[in-house]
């Protein structure tokens, strides 16, 4: 059963279970059409966004638990997330991907009705019993997950330069804390409102922005004036494998604020690495759980759940049309919880982080032991080298695939999350050393850092 948070409004339980590796198919060009800038208005296209762009490639390079989970109180630290493989070599994926923007349109449908006169003839068989509910590997009916899961929802809705975008939230402290996507209130960073509107109601509720952390594209906002509020459980991120069931819920579409919409599917992949965004702006997000559970343009912020109503990540981006106009099927990414946690007590004290733009050129996952058993590795801390980007600082260094980045100039490197947080202080033109260990060898190789590519 989930462990719900003591009555400190702003205390939370979480998982603090190691990373399983995940696996991998051979380098595959795609390229996909994002969609309209982030979140769109009701009711139609906003004036100050824009529709659909020209494609843009960008790059991309998870078993429950058998017994039950341990839960942990923690209120100022959270373990860093890990980030592995499964089985096969080191790769990278190419994708261009859209982080789930809201697309809020009129709908029109055209329903057949019945001819008034009856059919001659023709007896119609009927029942009064309720159609029976989907049900998950737990045990647990969907209808019931969905039923214990939706008061700790919320729809965003944010307003500033001139746009109004919108996603959606999940309620982590009793005191109104809310996690969701960096982007979907990027529009309110600088200027604007931020309100929300709980699951089965109609009543918005005006919330403040707390810490943002737009190179990991998470956010804390807190509902103003909030109290003994009902919170999500965070489940174990760490033990997923491919073939989970898992349960979505979000403002897909933003249809109607306080309504969101449900869906499930499987984990299909883990530890990707992907590049998404727009033809303005993009992110790398590392370690990210893909899903075949229909995401769409309204669900960034919302929960990924596993079958016991968990959640063990936070939807964030979609893959849409290749270049030749051909439409993907179910791939979804979403933020592992794991990583979330990490990032936590920099958000609850109020930081922002800046991003430079300066980037290394590597694709990289965290050392776990499955990695380290599988490939022979001789450490087992520290941020695998999944592949090189060519014309990068990193290929002009000379780093290889397999290599194991150990630390950055002083930093100690024991995860990919440590990788990121060193880069994303620094500019582009920046020298770095970078410790490595390349099989039994300890290497040290001075890298210029370049600049975060568009798309």
């Amino acid at each position: 059963m989930s462990t719900r948070p003591p009555d400190d409004p702003d205390e939370n339980v979480f998982d603090s279970t190691p990373e399983v590796p995940t696996a991998n198919e051979p380098t595959t060009p795609v390229v996909f059409t994002p969609g309209p800038a982030f979140e769109a208005t009701t009711g139609g296209w906003a004036s100050s966004v824009e529709p659909p762009r020209e494609p843009v490639s960008v790059t991309t390079n998870e078993s429950n638990a058998s017994g039950p989970v341990s839960r942990a109180t923690i209120v100022d630290e959270a373990p860093l997330a890990s980030q592995v493989r499964k089985k096969g070599t080191l790769w990278s994926t190419r994708l261009s991907l859209l982080l789930v923007a809201a697309l809020v349109g009129g709908l029109a449908g055209h329903f057949a009705s019945p001819n008034s006169s009856s059919t001659p003839g023709v007896t119609i068989d009927e029942v009064s019993t309720s159609p029976g509910a989907a049900v998950l590997p737990s045990g647990l009916s969907i209808p019931k997950l969905v039923q214990n899961v939706l008061p700790s929802i919320v729809s965003i809705d944010v307003k500033g330069g001139g746009t109004e975008d919108q996603g959606t939230g999940m309620i982590i402290s009793k005191g109104g804390l809310v996690l969701t996507n960096n982007h979907v209130i990027a529009a309110a960073v600088s200027s604007g409102s931020i309100t929300i509107t709980r699951s089965g109601s109609t009543k918005s509720q005006a919330a403040t922005l707390i810490g943002t952390n737009p190179i990991d594209d998470v956010a804390l906002i807190r509902i103003n004036g909030a109290s003994n509020l009902p919170v999500v459980t965070f489940g174990n991120s760490n033990a997923l494998q491919a073939g989970d069931a898992v349960v979505a819920i979000g403002n897909a579409l933003g249809l109607a604020a306080g309504t969101p919409t449900v869906t499930q599917g499987i984990v299909s992949a883990l530890g990707r690495t992907v590049t998404a965004g727009t033809s303005t702006s993009s992110e790398t997000l590392n370690n990210m759980i893909q899903t075949d559970a229909a995401i769409n343009p309204g669900n960034s912020g919302g929960p990924l759940l596993d079958s016991s109503g968990d959640v063990i990540g936070m939807n964030t981006a979609v893959a849409g049309t290749l270049s030749d106009g051909e439409t993907t099927q179910n791939i979804g990414f979403a933020i592992p919880v794991a990583t979330i946690q990490s990032l936590l007590k920099s958000l609850m004290a109020g930081e922002s982080v800046v991003n430079h733009g300066a980037f290394i050129g590597v694709e990289i996952e965290s050392m776990t032991p499955s990695l380290q058993q599988q490939y022979g590795f001789t450490v087992s801390s520290g941020a695998v080298v999944m592949s090189v980007i060519a014309g990068t600082g990193a290929a002009s260094a000379g780093v290889k695939q397999g290599d194991i980045i150990v630390g950055i100039n002083k930093s100690t490197i024991q995860s990919a999350q440590d990788v990121s947080s060193v880069i994303s202080a620094l500019k582009p033109g920046d020298q770095v050393s970078l410790h490595l260990i390349r099989g039994t060898k300890h290497l040290t190789i001075q890298v210029t850092l370049g600049r975060a590519p568009a798309n």
